[in-house]
């Protein structure tokens, strides 16, 4: 990947991404809304880098409501978390006056976020995103980013102990919905890929 920094990157500033970021202040913890904000970064450098265009506004959004529905106040107890949380996102995005078609693919990228693999020619932001939080969560393609950028994105939001966090909440996904993704990921043993995340050794 070629060489990037924050600064260069197209953060959205408008009032529907302030809205977002307010609400999921609100309901994250510190660890959950840094990774949230780490994803969209690592999503937009990636793009960035390899020429993929991408609507900043749409990654941003889903970006920060991609694990919402981990939260317990949005949490289902039948539903999918990607699934619940891309209601939630799309409820959000009808509040802030978005079309129903840009609503629809809002939720599209947060349930395809939990894909093993989504088309960049279908979706963009889902293929980003996806990778993006491969990235945060087990550390795959972190070696791709270069040094410095990965310190900046570290050290302007940490990840406060995510890994003790976030595990335990797909546990309990996976145990309340065995059918579910989570589920599957447990099963394959994303405890130990948890654990040899390469960032948290950085933070």
């Amino acid at each position: 990947m070629t060489r990037t920094t924050l600064d260069a990157l197209p953060v959205p500033d408008g009032a529907t991404a302030a809205a977002a970021l307010e609400v999921a202040a609100a309901h994250y913890s510190p660890a959950m809304l840094h990774h949230a904000q780490r994803s969209y970064l690592w999503a937009a450098a990636r793009g960035t880098a390899d020429g993929i265009p991408f609507d900043p506004e749409l990654l941003y959004v889903a970006a920060l409501f991609h694990d919402i529905a981990l939260v317990p106040v949005f949490d289902s107890h039948t539903v999918a978390f990607e699934e619940a949380g891309g209601q939630v996102a799309a409820v959000f995005a009808a509040g802030a006056g978005w079309p129903a078609a840009r609503r629809t693919r809002l939720a599209e990228v947060i349930v395809r976020h939990m894909w093993p693999e989504v088309e960049v020619s279908a979706d963009p932001e889902g293929h980003l995103l996806a990778r993006a939080t491969a990235t945060e969560i087990v550390g795959r393609e972190a070696d791709t980013y270069p040094a410095a950028f990965r310190a900046e994105v570290l050290e302007r939001h940490p990840r406060l102990g995510l890994a003790g966090e976030f595990l335990p909440c797909f546990e309990a996904q996976a145990a309340r919905k065995p059918g579910s993704s989570a589920a599957g990921a447990v099963r394959s043993g994303l405890a130990g890929r948890v654990a040899a995340n390469p960032l948290d050794s950085l933070a």
